[in-house]
């Protein structure tokens, strides 16, 4: 059994309703009103737009055209399906989180426990080396110092000398040539220092060394058990020093104690 409900649009218009088939499907309904003679162009265009003509019936001045097209069904399976699966997640998500927050009172490894020691935790960076220390230059390790210390006392040597090993420690066995108070100084003094022994008529070549502006109690940096209660001209020394710079105007080559030990 079929039944059908139309409202009107107008006299020329479309008449829609709906109806339903015995087996239940439904179809959308749609009654047009034309004038006659263009049945066939107002059908072509109801079909290409998915509807199906049902009845046509003429009159004296139009023809009215009767068109269903079956309404989409609501997927009411596929619905509960969805559903259905939501309703699994939900109970799931509820479980796993009531579990996670039930555990609480398990004991836990806290993060300094699991941390290994620092000796044995691994490094990206490599381990930074303590920076070598610098070998003291000797007249038997170095041959640039024996030559300077048996060679003239100023000259390309001379300067070569102090500008490659500037801030070197050189080590040598010397003496005091001289020795004066300087500038207006009482205690602070200018100790002009030669290689070897000290000698009144002879010298053992090698540029005429300088420690200036020195204290003899601090600045020195005297070491050994024979330390004199004065010291002046004459004294044979054992000096460790540091290079500092050649003065081509005085000739004299200045020097930093860094140790001094009478011999």
């Amino acid at each position: 059994m079929l039944t059908t409900v139309h409202e009107r649009c107008s006299p020329f218009g479309v008449w829609k309703g709906s109806r339903m088939a015995g087996d239940g499907s439904k179809y959308e309904l749609k009654t047009v009103r034309t004038i006659r003679g263009t049945e066939a162009r107002v059908t072509a265009k109801w079909e290409k737009a998915g509807w199906e003509l049902v009845t046509q019936s003429q009159g004296k001045l139009q023809t009215e055209i009767k068109f269903r097209r079956a309404k989409p069904r609501t997927p009411w399976r596929l619905l509960a399906v969805l559903g259905g699966v939501l309703l699994l997640l939900a109970v799931i998500i509820f479980i796993g989180v009531s579990l996670s927050g039930g555990g609480s009172s398990q004991p836990t490894t806290s993060p300094t426990d699991s941390a290994a020691p620092p000796s044995e935790q691994p490094s990206g960076e490599p381990e930074p080396s303590e920076p070598a220390e610098e070998e003291t230059l000797t007249a038997e390790n170095n041959a640039d110092l024996a030559a300077l210390l048996t060679g003239p006392s100023d000259g390309p040597t001379v300067e070569e000398f102090a500008a490659k090993y500037n801030g070197r420690v050189i080590e040598f066995d010397g003496n005091i040539g001289a020795m004066n108070l300087h500038g207006d100084a009482s205690t602070r003094y200018d100790i002009l220092v030669s290689f070897g022994d000290f000698s009144e008529t002879r010298s053992s070549g090698g540029p005429n060394f300088q420690f200036r502006d020195v204290n003899t109690t601090h600045d020195l940096h005297l070491t050994g058990d024979d330390i004199p209660d004065t010291i002046g001209v004459g004294h044979n020394l054992h000096i460790v020093a540091r290079v500092e710079e050649f003065e081509t105007d005085s000739l004299l080559f200045l020097l930093d104690p860094v140790s001094t030990q009478f011999r």
